[in-house]
């Protein structure tokens, strides 16, 4: 029996070889420049030798390698950029997904500064938004390094994948294919900022890089909402760290997937332009025009067959993270082309590898370098022309936003909305039911008609369930289209796909004028979107530390939180996730909030937005829950949750005997004491303080002495939690050993919790009504007990 030919049903893209191009439709590039293109190419590869040579031994010298002249190109050639301004927010944008390449990235930025430095000095910023070649010496270096070169040359330090610290990079990336989502979501900004003439967005990866399911994810989203400003430009050189076959290469199977990039790009409904030379200029110019020529509302992924290691003297799969060994021959014969090409010796040199010898020997090899690069200013001119050309391209194409285009500003003015005015429509009555999903979503959708939608809201498949439709209530229905649906707010990120939503909508936060907002159960999302929200967190640092921009904010929603979704049994109902997040991050980069009260959704993510966080956390609950009088119950307004903490009750200190304290977190146990335990407490006339967290990290911003007035230290010596999440959520409030013995917790039995109705799965963790009084009981004697009935 033999095999019948798949064929895939109508795509919107095409698919062409440049070789089968004819010569009426292929582009000629000037003859000039690619020799010029060339031998700057031969000392790019002797740069990303030396690099390696002297950090001493680290980087990726292989697909730094390989990469190397489609993105030499893109900077050439096929991009409209200002060298002045790394941050204009109109340029297009080359962005490495691979960020393992970062050796030639770092590299390629600093000879192009170079070039411009010597054939158009007056287009280049100040040096602190500029890679310089003396910047090369940070290169996998800490901002602690005390060598002589590196304070006198105010050396930038240069992670070993790129961060937004560096000029003209967006973002962090090369962490498990997060790269190409978070590259595909400053796609989807500049597409709804500028839908006229949108930014282009250049996204370089290898074919290793599109295994993980968040590119294949990613790749289905920006296909499907025809996101076409983007270019994904695909580095196939079948090696990774250890394979040399990691695709299908014609009859030849993979170690790893059986498509190859150009099919897997034609299944998600990409543009697919195949370039079997991929070090052809030539072939790379033609490919690189012919996508900006043939744009068709569909994204364009460029495929280049090329070498890993290609001239290096290693190559394939050993090249990946490895090199030549310090000052060997080997390293020499690796500079051999460039000695040849620019009529130079490189003097062979071994030093003692003492951190000050290995940088001053570095600096030598890179003022060889630099001296040969001066030596043809004449012939590179042609490339610092071509540097301002394409700042002249994007003055002249006047970009400009969109009528009504997102605005932010109102959010953080500190006049439009205020963390204790919570606006009447989003008010929930005493005795009213409803649910703190729905109460976040329509917070967020009220936010949202006030910034001209700079809310962009995403789902596992759960839009209704979890309530973050609510997001785009005031927008048009559907899910986002560039061609026939570009006003609305949602998008369909590619079915059940927390990991891709995660990078993608955090990234699409960075541009200032749009927040994500990605909702799934936080059993799933918390875990899943760990990697996307921690390189998001550490790409705004880096931004901040950069260009003095506050963060931009991803809202990270937790739903169906908590053992309330018990029906669904442990896999869905997780207590774990608060402890995956909750101050697992740097002050000021995670915020997670915990309110137990709907009205208690504005205050607190009021206060958490307005603290600027690179991620934003609400862990919200499914059931409905009736809204209680806290007046009448003499709890403190719902406003005090922005606080982060707050007594609920204080103990009368000249009442005896004192009964300790009491600390609650999370919605379920929450409603359930106030509505079954608080009322008894107060008949058996206990006097207790019982305090609510409604969020650790907005409690940690506030002033210290604030803080001790709030929350005194020495009530968590003496204090029991309750709490639906896990135990170690509770110690940063619960610190003696007796208080912990004492909480109330999810595990506390010992295992995971099985299915049923709330209440019963509730009753089982003996954090129902009865279970939750007895133990207070029981702490409330013992803590008499001991203190003699005085406080």
């Amino acid at each position: 029996m033999t095999d019948k030919l798949f064929e895939l049903g109508p795509r919107r893209g095409y698919y062409i070889s440049i070789k089968d191009l004819a010569d009426a439709q292929r582009y000629k590039a000037d003859e000039d420049f690619v020799e010029a293109l060339t031998e700057l190419n031969v000392a790019f590869r002797a740069l990303a030798s030396v690099m390696y040579n002297c950090v001493p031994m680290s980087g990726h010298p292989g697909g730094s390698i390989s990469s190397s002249r489609m993105v030499e190109s893109l900077l050439y050639q096929g991009m409209d950029y200002d060298i002045g301004n790394p941050e204009a927010a109109d340029a297009d944008i080359l962005s490495y997904a691979a960020g393992h390449k970062a050796l030639g990235l770092y590299a390629i930025w600093a000879l192009r500064n170079e070039i411009v430095r010597i054939t158009h000095p007056d287009l280049l910023p100040d040096e602190g938004r500029q890679l310089r070649l003396e910047d090369l010496l940070g290169f996998r270096r800490n901002p602690t390094q005390n060598t002589p070169l590196f304070r006198k040359f105010n050396v930038k330090p240069l992670d070993g994948h790129p961060t937004p610290a560096t000029p003209f990079v967006k973002l962090s990336t090369g962490a498990s294919g997060v790269g190409v989502p978070a590259s595909f979501g400053l796609a989807f900004g500049a597409r709804d900022l500028y839908p006229e003439d949108p930014p282009q967005v250049h996204v370089i990866e290898g074919e290793g890089g599109m295994t993980p399911g968040r590119v294949q994810e990613a790749m289905a989203t920006v296909a499907t909402a025809q996101i076409d400003n983007i270019v994904l430009h695909v580095d196939w050189n079948q090696a990774s760290i250890d394979s040399n076959k990691v695709c299908r290469d014609g009859n030849e199977a993979g170690d790893y997937v059986q498509w190859n990039p150009v099919e897997v790009a034609r299944l998600h409904d990409f543009n697919a332009i195949l370039v079997e030379e991929g070090f052809s200029y030539a072939d790379i110019l033609a490919a690189q025009n012919y996508a900006a020529a043939n744009r068709n509302g569909q994204p364009t992924a460029i495929v280049y067959r090329t070498i890993k290691g290609w001239k290096y003297g290693i190559e394939g799969r050993a090249s990946h993270g490895a090199g030549h060994k310090l000052c060997s021959d080997d390293f020499y014969d690796s500079l051999s082309e460039f000695q040849e090409c620019f009529h130079c010796d490189v003097p062979r040199i071994c030093v003692e590898a003492t951190d000050d010898n290995l940088e001053a020997h570095y600096f030598d090899l890179l003022t060889i370098i630099r001296q040969q690069i001066e030596s043809r200013k004449d012939r590179f001119k042609i490339l610092g022309d071509r540097v301002a050309a394409a700042q002249e391209r994007l003055q002249k194409r006047s970009r400009t936003l969109r009528p009504q285009a997102p605005d932010l500003s109102p959010l953080y003015d500190n006049k439009s909305f205020q963390a204790d005015k919570t606006p009447a429509e989003l008010i929930t009555a005493p005795g009213e039911k409803t649910t703190l999903r729905g109460s976040l979503g329509q917070m967020l959708g009220h936010l949202n008609k006030l910034t001209n939608g700079a809310f962009i809201g995403a789902s596992a498949d759960l839009l209704g369930s979890t309530s973050i439709n609510k997001l785009a209530a005031d927008f048009p229905a559907g899910f986002y289209n560039a061609e026939s649906n570009p006003l609305a707010r949602l998008v369909a990120v590619g079915g059940i796909c927390e990991d891709a939503m995660g990078a993608f909508l955090s990234s699409l936060s960075t541009d200032g004028r749009h927040i994500g907002a990605g909702s799934s159960y936080g059993a799933f999302i918390a875990a899943l979107q760990h990697v996307a929200i921690r390189l998001h967190g550490i790409g705004q640092q880096a931004r901040h530390h950069y260009s003095g921009e506050a963060y931009g904010t991803y809202i990270m929603v937790c739903a169906h939180a908590g053992l309330k979704t018990g029906e669904d049994g442990p896999t869905h109902a997780d207590p774990q996730c608060l402890q995956l997040i909750q101050e697992n991050f740097p002050a000021g980069v995670m915020i997670t909030l915990t309110p137990w009260d709907p009205n208690e959704i504005w205050p607190c993510m009021l206060a958490g937005l307005q603290k600027r966080p690179a991620v934003l956390v609400p862990f919200v609950t499914r059931p409905n829950e009736t809204v209680f009088d806290r007046a009448a119950l003499k709890l403190p307004p719902a406003s005090a949750a922005a606080k982060g903490v707050y007594a609920m009750r204080k103990a009368d200190p000249n009442r005896q005997p004192y009964h300790g304290t009491l600390v609650l977190q999370g919605s379920g146990v929450t409603n359930t004491f106030v509505s079954e335990v608080l009322p008894r407490l107060d008949q058996e006339g206990l006097n207790l303080n019982v305090y609510y967290v409604a969020s650790a990290e907005l409690f940690d911003l506030l002033p210290a002495e604030e803080k001790q007035d709030i929350f005194p230290e020495a009530h968590g010596r003496e204090a029991m939690g309750i709490t639906g999440f896990t135990l170690s959520t509770l110690y940063r409030w619960v610190t003696s050993t007796f208080g912990r013995e004492t909480s109330l917790h999810a595990f506390r039995g010992g295992h995971y919790l099985g299915s049923g109705k709330a209440e019963k799965v509730m009753e089982e963790a003996s954090l129902h009504g009865e279970g939750q009084f007895e133990a207070i009981l029981a702490y409330a004697k013992t803590v008499a007990e001991r203190q003699g009935g005085t406080k």
